[in-house]
């Protein structure tokens, strides 16, 4: 068996492996975390305490989700809100897993409505023994512009917060940035400004998922009323790494630490998220879908990767693919890749037809007589949708030639950018 070091240290703080439960229903109480902690998670990101005074009533059901065809939870949406049981349960709680689990990482989540609030739960969550905490200004269930995911499209809020935070607690501070929003800079900015150490990113998108087309409502249907409210799962994932890239990029950011969110479900995930800069990462809707025992398909996957990159540490792939997300206008665009058919593997579907057709170029043709599609190159501007479509993987992409006017040698063009594998040759008729 393969073992490679998955320890991780961030924001001073050792984790065993990056993998953390998010705040969310998957670690709602004292019996859920510590499953969590028996089969192997790292760490844990308690569910969101609030002040006693802010009462959470729940809605039933409170969960729908995306499907396509056999695929299930492709989107999975959540209406629930923040741990409803009593503050002091809660607090015990901790206490109690940080004291059977001393190794292991308990960052508590809290969100205030008020500065005060802040600094309360602060001192409450550091005297119970929590490693970090994480200040959640981005639930998108929380209506009130105080609380919730509106405190995180507002940068003077989200640092007058982590200052009343940093005022009640010595521990590192996590600040929880929402999606929902057109760039995070200004409030990563006025986090850190306020005494965050760090970022957590993403929270829920605001969505609806789908409408009931009987009953004319959208799900889930809650006596005849739906809400909009937080998308989570698979579908979210290219928008938390864009965030991501996003935060690791912008100027005097790129070395901030980030605990990445938003659509985990397997070890290749997992290695995208490192790679674009996250230190640690949080899991929830792949953990409601198939349990705790997930965790073993993501270390040891990630465990494999490293091993086949020749990595013995997991500090070292940390943000390798940053440098290599660059504006459009910065992208080569003096060659063109076009495909080449593989006709022992072509099935004569017509699907890269149709799609050329009605929506690329008009490259592909089609032979009426044969049953088989054909290729006119001086159409072709190489734009990958014949290869996309094709069913039986027989479009390839490495016939590589410059432009018109434009000075290289194709040769040089490094085919390991293209997203699908080289043609070969020897497979033609």
């Amino acid at each position: 068996m393969i073992k490679k070091d998955l320890s991780i240290d961030f924001l001073g703080v050792r984790f065993e492996n990056p993998f953390c439960l998010s705040s969310s229903p998957v670690g709602n109480c004292y019996e859920m975390c510590k499953n969590a902690y028996d089969a192997g998670w790292g760490g844990i990101v308690y569910k969101t305490l609030s002040p006693d005074h802010f009462v959470i009533d729940e809605v039933s059901p409170r969960f729908a989700q995306l499907t396509k065809e056999d695929t299930p939870f492709i989107g999975f949406k959540n209406m629930e809100q923040l741990a409803e049981h009593p503050m002091a349960q809660d607090l015990a709680d901790m206490r109690r897993l940080k004291k059977e689990y001393p190794n292991k990482v308990l960052i508590a989540s809290i969100m205030g409505e008020t500065p005060q609030d802040w600094t309360d739960l602060a001192r409450l969550v550091t005297e119970a023994g929590a490693d970090m905490i994480e200040l959640n200004f981005s639930c998108p269930q929380m209506t009130s512009h105080t609380m919730g995911s509106d405190v995180g499209t507002n940068p003077e809020l989200c640092k007058t917060n982590c200052a009343a935070v940093k005022k009640g607690t010595n521990l590192p501070v996590l600040a929880k940035m929402t999606p929902n929003i057109t760039t995070m800079i200004p409030v990563v900015k006025a986090c850190l400004e306020g005494g965050a150490d760090g970022i957590s990113s993403i929270n829920t998108v605001k969505s609806i998922t789908d409408v009931d087309l009987d009953n004319k409502v959208a799900l889930p249907n809650i006596n005849g009323k739906s809400a909009v409210s937080g998308l989570s799962g698979k579908a979210v994932k290219p928008i938390a790494l864009r965030f991501l890239q996003q935060i690791r990029s912008a100027a005097g950011l790129e070395q901030v630490p980030v605990s990445g969110i938003g659509g985990i479900e397997t070890w290749e995930d997992a290695a995208e998220f490192i790679l674009l800069g996250a230190s640690t990462l949080q899991v929830t809707t792949a953990i409601m879908q198939y349990g705790y025992r997930i965790i073993d398909d993501l270390t040891n996957g990630l465990m494999h990767y490293m091993d086949e990159q020749g990595v013995d540490h997991l500090q070292d792939l940390v943000g390798l693919a940053n440098k290599k997300i660059v504006p459009t206008n910065k992208l080569d665009r003096d060659y063109v890749v076009y495909p080449k058919i593989d006709w022992d593997k072509c099935i004569g579907c017509g699907r890269c037809f149709i799609s050329c057709q009605d929506g690329a170029h008009q490259a592909m043709g089609w032979d009426d007589e044969k049953r088989l599609p054909t290729f006119d190159q001086s159409k072709c501007v190489g734009c990958q949708l014949c290869a996309l479509v094709c069913p039986v993987g027989a479009i390839k992409l490495g016939i590589k030639k410059m432009k018109p006017g434009r000075e290289g040698d194709p040769d040089d063009i490094d085919s390991s950018s293209f997203q699908l594998p080289a043609y070969d040759e020897s497979t033609t008729k």
